[in-house]
């Protein structure tokens, strides 16, 4: 019964595949695709007799390369070497086989097999889990080898450390490698990034406690009440809580650690408090950010906490600190295409022009936020890159022979995006030139996929065809639609461009729906106001409407933000009230560019840079001119709060 109800279902969501067969072999495909389904979500189980027996259901699959291992892996932990090796011969060179070994290479780093890991390790080819990376630290620590520096650079992210980099950090601390400075480094990190069970395994490496580390990140507040016990070990625990009670208040904390705390912590102790209560201050933009980060000079910082305290800094553009605290920076930081452009900008207020050129130059050939601004304080506009040759009907025809793509279209077509991501960025991993990037793209375009022709059309550094990077679908609707309002069309594409790369139904983890990604509540609430009075929620994903209801949204928050795209998209993104606030906290008028970069939320931070970087090469596509990110961007005054109905 449960696969006879999901055939309907799976019939539209296959339909390009399903179409082009007669009507019984139709539904034989999508039954087996129901199959799939089943044995995919037994799988994630990890209920290896359901796998099998549904697996065993399957034998001339489509994409025989994914039952086989949906069919290992639920007992992986327990499976045979000969079994796993010949699956990997077996499918050598699919992304498929490179996931299986990043799944082997898990098991194997936990049995402290070295030998086959060592063995199998280079042959990982994507080699992005954070997890075989500390795994690949233990060995060479197992062999003998000296891996501090490597390890410090690698345990940086605590979410990602799962059962693996807990277990180098205790190696590292028995081989003498790590210091407790060091382990107390990784717990302040934890607490930093809301990982209490981490920091709880680590304390007893630095002679912590372990209830008494939750204690002081659970209830911050009781445990900074109970004041500095005795020992260090007390002391660097009280330090995390200061961080974590900040969260709550950070004028309490502050007072806290100069008034009760200050004579029982050493100097070095305290910098490590005020470091901690600073990072919170940054993100609440309190105006005593920049005092705070004063008193934490000398503590080691995070990479989090490094760039908030530029962007403190730049906020009260204070050149001379911005420059000081980017060049402070580790070499992999300091070269972040922002920290560039901001350095560069700090040099020019110093009067060294030639230098600041040379930063700007380094980066404005890049089609990005800070490439863009760039090329502007070079005395150039943004504009649109020479178009590469059209494809060839040959280089169309490669791409269509590709395996892996029609792979990633068939999962696609079923709407297991995950998948069909990963298959299809395989692929583009194996391509040799830029030409067949643009192929893919146009592959891409051709089968309707518009976020994997943005993505993969993204990719070329010498030759480009901004059509398609920036695609105009629904244009009909949009002009309609944006004219009746007075609207920047190209601003409304951008958002779209960033909010679904075009993917019509696309749903986000909190809910969100269809081009504009609108919230439920959201949509109701515009549909009232603009007498949309039948509207029901099931229209949200129907192109038209969604573009009317996301449309109109923007264009409430741009006049209730006094036409500020820049806090508008904000808006958009994080609620009306926050970019409100925001605004509140600012010392001066400020360009939008310094306000788009302190905005606390990293989301919405990384979201209006990226919107007004997309409608600024929109402008240009649609205007045939050259265009200033700056103008769009424009100023951002100080302003008490404004009470709105769109709160």
């Amino acid at each position: 019964m449960f696969l006879l109800k999901r055939i309907a279902g799976l019939a539209l969501a296959a339909g390009a595949f399903v179409l082009a067969l007669p009507a019984a072999q139709a539904v034989q495909a999508v039954g087996d695709d129901d199959i799939f389904m089943a044995l995919r979500d037994a799988a994630r189980r990890n209920d290896a007799a359901q796998a099998a027996e549904l697996a065993a259901r399957l034998p001339n699959y489509a994409i025989p390369s994914y039952v086989d291992y949906y069919r290992l892996k639920p007992r992986l932990k327990d499976a045979a070497g000969a079994d796993i090796r010949d699956y990997l011969a077996r499918y050598d060179g699919e992304a498929i086989a490179d996931r299986l070994r990043n799944d082997w290479l898990l098991e194997l780093g936990k049995k402290r097999d070295w030998a086959v890991f060592d063995e199998q390790l280079p042959l990982y080819v994507v080699n992005d889990d954070t997890q075989v990376k500390c795994y690949a630290l233990m060995s060479k620590l197992a062999r003998g080898a000296t891996v501090t520096d490597d390890a410090r650079a690698l345990l940086v992210a605590p979410k990602d450390y799962g059962e693996a980099c807990p277990a180098l950090i205790t190696a590292l601390v028995e081989s003498g490698q790590f210091t407790v400075d060091d382990v107390w480094t990784q717990i302040r990190l934890a607490a930093e990034n809301n990982q209490a069970s981490v920091a709880r395994r680590l304390a007893p490496l630095a002679g912590g406690d372990e209830k008494r580390v939750g204690l002081a990140i659970e209830s911050p507040v009781v445990f900074v009440a109970r004041g500095v016990g005795a020992g260090r070990a007390e002391r660097e625990t009280y330090i995390v809580a200061l961080g974590r009670a900040a969260r709550q208040s950070v004028e309490q904390a502050a007072n806290a650690l100069t008034v009760r705390a200050a004579d029982k912590l050493s100097a070095r102790e305290q910098a490590l408090g005020w470091a901690q209560i600073a990072l919170q201050a940054s993100y609440k933009l309190v105006p005593e950010a920049a005092s705070y980060w004063s008193k934490a000079q000398g503590a080691p910082l995070s990479p989090e906490a490094q760039q908030w305290k530029v962007r403190i800094a730049l906020r009260n553009e204070d050149w001379k600190a911005v420059k000081a605290d980017i060049e402070a920076m580790p070499a992999a930081l300091r070269v972040d295409p922002a920290w560039v452009y901001w350095r560069g900008r700090a040099l020019q207020a110093e009067g060294k022009r030639d230098e600041a050129r040379q930063l700007f130059g380094s980066i404005a050939d890049q089609f990005h936020f800070y490439g863009q601004l760039a090329t502007e304080e070079l005395e150039q506009q943004i504009s649109i890159p020479q178009a590469a040759v059209p494809v060839t009907a040959t280089e169309l025809a490669a791409m269509n022979a590709n395996p892996g793509l029609r792979r990633a279209l068939k999962f696609f077509a079923m709407d297991l995006r995950f998948e069909g991501v990963r298959e299809w960025n395989w692929e583009l991993r194996r391509m040799k030139s830029e030409r067949e990037y643009l192929a893919a793209a146009e592959f891409a375009r051709q089968n309707n996929v518009l976020d994997r022709m943005v993505n993969t059309s993204d990719r070329t550094r010498s030759e480009h065809d901004f059509h398609q990077r920036f695609p105009t679908p629904f244009r009909d609707v949009m002009v309609k639609t944006t004219q009746s309002l007075g609207m920047d069309m190209a601003w409304v594409y951008g958002l779209i461009r960033q909010e679904s790369r075009f993917v019509m139904h696309a749903r986000s983890h909190v809910g969100a729906s269809g081009l504009m990604q609108l919230m439920p509540a959201t949509a109701r609430f515009v549909a009232k106001k603009i007498g949309m009075n039948d509207f029901d929620h099931g229209q949200v994903n129907q192109i038209d409407t969604n573009i009317q209801l996301g449309a109109n949204y923007l264009n409430m928050v741009l006049n209730d933000l006094d036409g500020s795209q820049a806090m508008a998209t904000a808006a958009y993104n994080a609620g009306p009230g926050r970019p409100r606030a925001w605004r509140s906290t600012l010392p001066r008028i400020v360009e939008g560019a310094i306000f788009a970069e302190t905005i606390p939320f990293s989301e919405t931070r990384g979201y209006v840079k990226n919107v007004l970087s997309n409608a600024t090469y929109y402008a240009a596509l649609f205007e045939g001119k050259p265009q200033s990110l700056k103008a769009r961007l424009g100023t951002v005054a100080p302003k008490g709060m404004v009470q709105s109905e769109l709160q």
